[in-house]
């Protein structure tokens, strides 16, 4: 009974009239069409019958013109070319989406047909009322010592994921998929090169880990405002099982290329640059993302979110990245140095944080956080030294003590959690063994 509702509804989203519109200006990348009248709305998809239905959207409204910025660029274009204005998108998650990889109108990337579910849902809904929402839950098990321990996950929490090129991201977002406690995975990939796509689905996530999640992808050469709807549509898709009640874990990767999309989209409609490059209304476009993710109200669920941002060199300080950090519940930064060392996942422990404590942890485990991060400071401000052969022991009790654990907080660091054994056990014995 419910595949004759989903065939239905996708009947009914045809139509068998069309406003038409007609080319009368080619500026940079955008088309002004004019004949569509009042019928038009901000968002509204277009084609273009005469060159094999490519697609465009409408991004901005003149005076008696539609501005629509075209996938593929504008070649093969001339004055007069007809313009059909299509059905506004109706994006339509179902639990028949689980395990399937679609791009952010909902259409199959998978080679198998898919149906859009029976309810509509808006790609840009308000976010809960703040005054309503829950708190963050508990801490969640990840599967990593580092994040049961030393950098808990709670339930319902917003963290950002900071790492360059090649530093374990893709493998760490796998595993965390696989692992995290949570009834459904929802993966957004934005902007990802197309020959990843594959093996990330296959490879890094698996059959256990695609058994409970939808990736929502649209690949670096798509149009930039397909690889900005991607986000949304990731969000929309986690808000649709969130409000079922479901426990969802939402990995987006990455904020950095969602921002480089909104980017691409304002200036084409005239929107000036500021903030080394990136127009004004980037912040904004982040920070209504990352509010819609977090802990639901009354019935509904949480949506844990994992937001990736690509730092180039290591800078933190980058746009993205900082206006990022101000919006999130916590951060992780990878580190290239680490990595280049053989330690995985490459956290930073000290240049990261999380927000969830102390309220996630017991005093005692609280006591064990501060312990540990005030070791490790001490050995990374003498590391020079210590390396350089400068250092003598029995000159300073600390540093002596934090040499000493050095080698085995930072095995603990990679260590993979092991059931029936508790994280903050492990590391209160490291820390008493050899105090």
């Amino acid at each position: 009974m419910e595949s004759l509702q989903l065939v239905t509804n996708r009947m009914q989203d045809l139509r068998a009239r069309h406003l038409m519109g007609r080319v009368t200006e080619v500026r940079g990348p955008t088309l002004m069409v004019l004949g569509f009248g009042t019928g038009v709305r901000l968002g509204d998809p277009v084609s273009l019958p005469s060159l094999n239905n490519r697609r465009g959207e409408v991004i901005g409204l003149a005076s008696d013109a539609a501005i629509v910025l075209l996938e593929g660029g504008t070649a093969g274009i001339s004055l007069r070319t007809p313009v059909r204005l299509e059905p506004a998108l109706r994006f339509a998650p179902g639990n028949h989406w689980l395990g399937r990889v679609i791009d952010p109108e909902g259409r199959p990337l998978d080679g198998r047909p898919l149906l859009p579910g029976i309810g509509a849902t808006p790609l840009s809904p308000e976010p809960p009322p703040p005054h309503d929402r829950r708190a963050m839950g508990p801490r969640l098990s990840t599967g990593f010592a580092v994040f049961d321990t030393l950098l808990p996950l709670a339930r319902g929490q917003r963290i950002g994921l900071f790492a360059g090129s090649g530093v374990g991201k893709s493998t760490l977002l796998g595993d965390l998929a696989r692992n995290v406690e949570a009834d459904i995975v929802v993966i957004g990939l934005v902007g990802e090169r197309g020959r990843e796509l594959r093996q990330f689905v296959e490879d890094v996530l698996g059959d256990a880990g695609m058994k409970r999640s939808v990736v929502v992808t649209a690949t670096s050469d798509t149009s930039p405002q397909l690889r900005l709807k991607c986000a949304s549509a990731a969000m929309a898709t986690a808000e649709y099982f969130r409000n079922q009640g479901r426990q969802v874990l939402l990995l987006l990767d990455s904020v950095t290329r969602f921002a480089e999309a909104q980017r691409e989209v304002t200036a084409a409609r005239g929107e000036s640059t500021g903030l080394r490059g990136f127009p004004a209304s980037t912040a904004t476009a982040i920070a209504n993302l990352c509010e819609r993710a977090g802990p639901g109200v009354g019935a509904s669920g949480d949506i844990t979110a994992i937001f990736t941002v690509l730092v180039a060199g290591s800078d933190m300080e980058e746009p993205v990245a900082d206006m990022l950090r101000g919006v999130l519940d916590g951060h992780v930064v990878l580190d290239r140095k680490i990595a280049e060392r053989g330690r995985f996942p490459a956290v930073d422990l000290l240049r990261s944080t999380s927000r969830s404590l102390p309220g996630v942890a017991s005093e005692s485990e609280n006591a064990l956080i501060s312990e540990t991060r005030r070791l490790l400071a001490t050995y990374e401000r003498s590391e020079m030294m210590i390396q350089a052969g400068l250092y003598v022991s029995g000159t300073d009790k600390q540093l002596d003590r934090a040499v000493r654990l050095y080698p085995d907080l930072d095995s603990f660091l990679a260590r993979r959690t092991n059931p029936g054994i508790r994280d903050y056990d492990v590391l209160r014995r490291l820390l008493l063994d050899q105090g």
